[in-house]
C-alpha cells in the first residue's frame, strides 16, 4: 500500500473512530459533504478538483491526497489534477502579490509605533 493510501485510510479509520464518540457531527458532516461534491450545476469531478485547489492552498495533506483521488475517480486526468495545481498556484501567488502591494505598501506609510 502506497502512502498515500495509507493516510487516507489512517484518516478514514479516525473518522469512523470520532463517528463513534460524536455521531450526530459525523453523520451531518457526511451529509454536508456528500451534498456538496455530488454533481449538481457543476459535476463532481471539477468540484473534486475545486476541492483539490483549496486543500493544496490549505496545505492540507490529507485533503490533497483524499482529492486528488477522488477527483481520478471521477474521470479527472492527470493532466487536468497537474492543471489545477498550476491554478491554485497562481491564485496563491496572487493572493500574496494583492496583498503585498495593498497592505505591505500601506503598512509602510505609516510612522512605526513608538
Amino acid at each position: 500500500m502506497s502512502q498515500v493510501s495509507e493516510k487516507i485510510r489512517a484518516y478514514k479509520d479516525e473518522i469512523n473512530r470520532f463517528g463513534e464518540a460524536m455521531p450526530k457531527v459525523t453523520e451531518a458532516y457526511h451529509a454536508f459533504t456528500g451534498e456538496s461534491l455530488s454533481n449538481g450545476t457543476l459535476d463532481a469531478k471539477t468540484k473534486q478538483l475545486i476541492a483539490l485547489g483549496i486543500a493544496l492552498s490549505t496545505n492540507n495533506e490529507i485533503c490533497t491526497f483524499y482529492h486528488a483521488e477522488e477527483a481520478k475517480s471521477k474521470g479527472a486526468t492527470d493532466a487536468e489534477i497537474l492543471e489545477t495545481v498550476a491554478v491554485a498556484s497562481a491564485a496563491l501567488a496572487g493572493n500574496a502579490l494583492s496583498q503585498g502591494v495593498t497592505r505591505v505598501q500601506e503598512a509602510l506609510t505609516v510612522p512605526p509605533v513608538q
